[in-house]
């Protein structure tokens, strides 16, 4: 690992840690004040943060790995160890959110009995305000040094915190008239659990399918290709190119293309036309990019 790489690993370690602690302090808040104030949204709450405390784990432990240089056994670097982590972070907000869909469904047809909820605690709304702001501001301090690094993983867990700070916005709702209105208004507490569910389960969504996407080598989307060609064709001494291919892998992006060729040049110039396309790719576009170009004559 490189010292540049060696300081994405500590951007992310440091980036995560940051809401590790935070998820943790609000774990305890969510699920005692959930259950000790009465509120199945609150606890459902607690649970996602449980899910966030989790996946804080997982980024943490293959931050290192991923970020490794290319070896004998891995020749395309470790990149998918990171993509591999996105994956189980969507499928843990998935088994959260159907968990919580669960509870609240039961506890609605609890009221549907004829049964009376307890009445949430004013302290459960405090809780949610103030789980709001700080998971709104995990999710914007990641995101940002997600963009700044290029890390899928930081991207996943910034989707994560914005996930719960908005289902936090739905605890608040489901508290808050709970709270302030009659015993009858009370089902809106395990109502406001099942649109946190909903909301985790589309989170879940957006961080998997490119998770598997990228696992299952899908081509870059058609904007990007575009890009990659249109530069590629712009370097001195290319006169077209075909089987253009290209994929992500983890942080990377890998690209192979054929490059036609003066059939008159010699091997040297057909190397630095190649070395040009290169360079300026990664100039362009990003550094971080495995290149394979197969030099042939135009006919």
């Amino acid at each position: 690992m490189n010292a540049s790489e060696n300081n994405i690993v500590k951007i992310i370690r440091h980036v995560t840690m940051v809401g590790f602690w935070i998820n943790a302090v609000l774990v305890v808040l969510k699920l005692f004040f959930g259950y000790w104030g009465h509120s199945d949204a609150l606890v459902a709450d607690g649970y996602h943060s449980v899910s966030d405390f989790i996946t804080d784990f997982i980024v943490i432990i293959f931050a290192s790995t991923a970020y490794k240089s290319a070896d004998k056994d891995h020749p395309y670097g470790h990149g998918k160890y990171e993509t591999f982590a996105s994956l189980v972070i969507g499928v843990i907000l998935l088994l959260v959110a159907l968990f919580l869909l669960y509870e609240g469904i039961d506890r609605i047809v609890f009221t549907l009995k004829g049964n009376i909820l307890d009445r949430p605690d004013i302290w459960t709304i405090f809780v949610a305000i103030i789980s709001i702001l700080l998971k709104e501001g995990c999710y914007r301090y990641t995101k940002k040094e997600g963009l700044r690094i290029g890390s899928s993983s930081l991207m996943a867990n910034a989707e994560h915190h914005r996930s719960d700070a908005i289902s936090s916005i739905a605890t608040l709702i489901g508290v808050g008239f709970a709270f302030a209105l009659g015993a009858k208004w009370r089902i809106l507490d395990p109502i406001a659990s099942i649109v946190i569910s909903a909301m985790i389960m589309l989170s879940a969504y957006k961080i998997a399918k490119p998770a598997i996407n990228e696992l299952l080598e899908i081509s870059l989307p058609e904007d990007e290709m575009a890009e990659i060609l249109k530069i590629s064709n712009n370097v001195e001494g290319v006169k077209k190119i075909h089987n253009l291919r290209g994929r992500r892998n983890g942080h990377s992006t890998i690209i192979e293309m054929n490059v036609h060729v003066d059939p008159n040049i010699t091997v040297e110039a057909g190397h630095i036309i190649a070395t040009n396309i290169e360079k300026t790719l990664r100039e362009m576009i990003s550094r971080d990019m495995i290149i394979y170009i197969h030099i042939e004559p135009d006919k």
